[in-house]
């Protein structure tokens, strides 16, 4: 049963990720909540945008506030999308198709990871017209080839490629726990499973996680190790890329953008945006947080594409922050997923609208009247007013 008095008095994301962390057992919870090696990017990335201060304006009408963002065509509810999770069920049995739905509902993005727990076409009919697709390319053509057809069936009109994995994370999380393919039960992962009966009873009634999109390629995985080998690339290049400008005909997306040099390398391929993103620390932890790699990259670009900033967007305030630095929105994914954790459907929803509504008394606090009237004037030191 969910604790809806717990989520009642939810008042952030981080109260949201300490009821998750009560429910969930520890291995399925770190899966989720861990980031690589000393795990500096994912604390960087949360407190390098709680440095960046805003500056407060009175005195102006804000008893309406317009929170819409238009982007690639479409207008959003929001300046927020869900970026996308791979094995997102492992933390909570059913955890995809739930944020899917939200993303309907609330009319904002859902980015469907192609190392989802879900198949993408599931995930493109939950999602209703919202969905996008996150493509890891595999050193298998072929393989990509299908993944990208099967996009285009689906439905799906706008594609990222994730650029930032040419080697696997190391993650110390993961490694203590014992993180395994096929998933084993050993006398401490037993223990857990007794201590957290909901997500025991939750993931039997679902069935086992695992990488829908890949599923006969990893019937002969034995390790996380082997998963890793196969959504990673370590050949993949520019010329890739250009091949996928070629191939894909709706709007490209490049994630994993840290560097001003590599932003303007897709813009000159034709690419549509680019995703600033660390992989929520996940990846690397001696990078940059994205909020600090934010500025210089929009720079360079001069408004040629879309900036899209994920990692760390944990207020909404940071949606703010984001956009006065240079971005024109933002992804949230352990943000919506503690929501799922703490409570299923009811929690991504308590976490959506706290996130709505810190958005919305921000906006009144900086006295604009839109999301998208907000621009570099709203940063301390700025003297001038859009």
């Amino acid at each position: 049963m969910v604790d809806l008095m717990g989520l009642d008095r939810a008042a952030s994301v981080d109260d949201l990720r300490r009821l998750a962390k009560r429910r969930i057992p520890r291995f399925a919870f770190d899966l989720v909540d861990g980031g690589a090696e000393s795990e500096r990017n994912l604390r960087r990335n949360v407190e390098a945008f709680e440095e960046v201060a805003l500056t407060p304006r009175y005195m102006t009408d804000v008893s309406e506030i317009d929170t819409r963002a238009d982007l690639f065509g479409q207008t959003y509810a929001a300046p927020l999308g869900v970026a996308p999770i791979g094995m997102l069920n492992a933390f909570w049995p059913g955890a995809d198709l739930i944020l899917a739905r939200l993303c309907a509902r609330e009319n904002i993005p859902y980015v469907a990871s192609s190392a989802a727990s879900t198949t993408l076409e599931r995930l493109a009919e939950a999602a209703a017209g919202n969905g996008w697709f996150q493509l890891y390319v595999s050193g298998d053509e072929a393989v990509t080839e299908s993944l990208i057809a099967r996009a285009e069936a689906a439905g799906y009109t706008v594609m990222m490629v994730t650029a930032d994995v040419p080697a696997a994370g190391k993650r110390d999380r993961d490694i203590r726990n014992q993180l395994a393919v096929p998933f084993r039960i050993t006398p401490e992962v037993a223990i857990e499973l007794i201590a957290n009966p909901r997500w025991s009873l939750a993931t039997l009634r679902h069935g086992k996680p695992d990488i829908a999109n890949y599923a006969d390629l990893l019937q002969g995985a034995t390790s996380y190790a082997d998963v890793q080998r196969t959504l990673i690339t370590p050949g993949f290049t520019w010329d890739h890329l250009k091949r996928l400008r070629d191939r894909w005909g709706g709007t490209l997306l490049v994630k994993g953008i840290l560097h001003p040099q590599d932003a303007s390398g897709c813009a000159e391929l034709g690419c549509d945006g680019i995703v600033v993103s660390n992989h929520g620390g996940r990846q690397v932890a001696f990078g940059p947080p994205t909020v600090e790699a934010l500025p210089g990259i929009a720079e360079a670009l001069g408004g040629r594409i879309s900036i899209i900033l994920d990692s760390g967007v944990r207020r909404g305030a940071d949606m703010l922050r984001a956009r006065a630095l240079g971005a024109d929105f933002v992804l949230a994914g352990r943000a919506l997923a503690f929501g799922v954790g703490a409570g299923g459907a009811a929690g991504a929803q308590r976490a959506m609208d706290i996130l709505k509504l810190e958005l919305v008394r921000a906006l009144g606090q900086l006295g604009a009247t839109s999301y998208e009237a907000v621009g570099p004037s709203a940063l301390i030191g700025s003297s001038s007013r859009q």
